[in-house]
């Protein structure tokens, strides 16, 4: 096995460098720790009472906690696309939720977060989750060369699950192979059963941890998946050691560029389904394998940040922390998510979560962490993770060329140091389901009408469907309960040309 040692970076590489790269001295390595489902009521920073969290909690009372950070999207790929490359995933029509065998979705050319600190003089790597599509039309070669990837749109060094824990192929991805791929047993994935191989659905009695709604095709370590996968038996993961595996990565990582300017993007498998913890973390919330799952992703940070410290490199590293979208309770599996819930609230005091428009949907955990550069403290600084893109490429010195890197991306380095409490003058929300958005300005949110479900009854979430528009005043009302649209037609006509005006164009306007 590998050891310990990463960090969360968001973005930082997006655009073409002008200036030549600050001094190495002058520049910060950047490290992103990105959870996957991450409630902003999950941590114990953020209110949550049962799931200790005591990593993440000493780095956000050491360092900025945001109270008004966003993501983009409520579900994962158009988040970690939007978050990558600085353009709102609901611009394009193909950034959905992407199946086992997507391509590519950023094509190699592209101005990226990391090609940006690629052209900075920055080491740059990915560990964990990547969910972006590989390879090229019709699907990947996965008992071949898997390209284009994650090192064709900058990353130097890459080591990844390709999709999701619960879809297939269940197998890690170094640069552009398999690892531990057997070549006389190749891997292949397939959306319907290729060979009559047992299923979730004619096999459930064998499954060690049951579904309640799709995932239920091919069977990987006793748990049902979405979509087929042939073949790669010896290049399988074990869900229990995933975290363990991916930490140890980026520990390499780590050793092997600590005396250079690096940017880690660590993606974090927790605490999507299906939550299969490490045996040392379960049974210890009360909320069973979600919340022992959150106590994992604690752990691996502060394991990351342990290893920033051994390698003398912490006091120059900014650390950030947050989550791809909001929490969802069952997303697809039986695992007590729902009855041993308890008080908890996942999103704190937001109403909604993943899939959805309302608040709980993509008002996520952040904390930037940078031991003897940003001052402790809690920030209402609004800010999204469409931001990072421009606020990383200012603090390492790079001045993109062209207003087409990064559109959407604002400069808020003084807010994400902590060193003012304005952020954007605006924030889009997007559900990931469909092209209808939200737009929240200060206290005022508005979602615009859409004709669909407004719960979806598999996750039991509320998706903030309605054909009426909705707004709703965030100061004095958190939960979304009392629409004030008839009330107040001037703020809904201001925020509806608002988000009209930056669907037309770009939403990068003066904070």
């Amino acid at each position: 096995m590998i050891r310990i040692t990463v960090i969360a970076t968001i973005s930082l590489a997006l655009l073409p460098l002008a200036a030549s790269p600050a001094p190495a001295a002058d520049r910060p390595n950047i490290v992103l720790l990105y959870g996957d489902d991450v409630g902003y009521g999950d941590l114990g920073c953020y209110g949550a009472k049962t799931i200790p969290t005591p990593n993440i909690d000493r780095l956000a009372a050491e360092g900025q906690r945001f109270t008004s950070g966003y993501c983009t999207s409520a579900t994962c790929t158009p988040s970690r696309y939007s978050l990558l490359t600085g353009v709102y995933a609901w611009r394009r029509r193909d950034t959905g939720i992407a199946p086992p065998n997507s391509p590519a979705l950023i094509k190699p050319g592209t101005p990226t977060l990391p090609s940006m600190m690629k052209d900075a003089g920055y080491r740059t790597g990915i560990v964990g989750k990547w969910h972006l599509g590989l390879g090229e039309p019709p699907k990947p070669e996965w008992s071949g060369e898997i390209n284009p990837g994650p090192l064709e749109i900058g990353f130097d060094e890459s080591f990844i699950m390709p999709t999701t824990n619960d879809r297939v192929p269940c197998v890690y991805v170094r640069g552009h192979r398999v690892v531990d791929l057997d070549p006389a047993d190749p891997v292949d994935v397939f959306e319907k059963n290729p060979d009559g191989q047992p299923t979730g659905v004619t096999h459930r009695d064998d499954l060690k941890m049951d579904w309640t709604h799709g995932h239920n095709d091919s069977i990987v370590n006793g748990i049902g998946r979405i979509g087929f996968m042939t073949g790669g038996r010896s290049a399988r993961w074990n869900d229990e050691t995933m975290g363990e595996v991916f930490v140890n990565e980026a520990r390499d990582f780590l050793v092997r560029n600590h005396d250079k300017p690096f940017f880690l993007f660590y993606s974090a498998q927790q605490i999507h389904v299906p939550r299969v913890p490490h045996p040392r973390f379960v049974g210890r919330t009360p909320h069973g394998p979600r919340g022992d799952s959150v106590v994992e992703f604690d752990w691996c940070v502060g394991q990351i940040v342990a290893a920033l410290e051994e390698l003398g490199v912490a006091d120059n590293t900014l650390v950030i922390i947050t989550s791809d979208n909001g929490p969802v309770i069952d997303d697809g599996y039986r695992d007590q998510a729902v009855k041993r819930l308890g008080n908890h609230r996942p999103a704190g005091p937001y109403r909604g979560g993943k899939y959805s428009r309302f608040e709980g949907g993509t008002h996520v955990p952040w904390v930037v962490y940078w031991k003897g550069r940003v001052q402790p403290g809690v920030s209402d600084a609004m800010i999204s993770q469409i931001d990072l893109p421009r606020t990383l490429a200012a603090l390492a010195g790079a001045e993109p060329t062209s207003a087409d890197a990064a559109p959407d991306s604002l400069n808020l380095l003084p807010a994400l140091l902590g060193e003012t409490q304005t952020g954007r003058d605006f924030v889009i929300e997007h559900s990931g389901l469909s092209q209808k958005l939200a737009i929240r300005k200060g206290p005022w949110k508005y979602i615009e009408p859409a004709r669909g479900q407004a719960i979806n009854w598999d996750t039991h979430m509320e998706l903030a469907n309605s054909q009426t528009p909705q707004l709703y005043n965030l100061n004095d009302d958190p939960g979304e309960t009392t629409n004030l649209s008839e009330q107040q037609p001037v703020v809904l006509d201001e925020l509806r040309s608002l988000l009209d005006s930056a669907r037309r164009g770009s939403a990068s306007v003066s904070p």
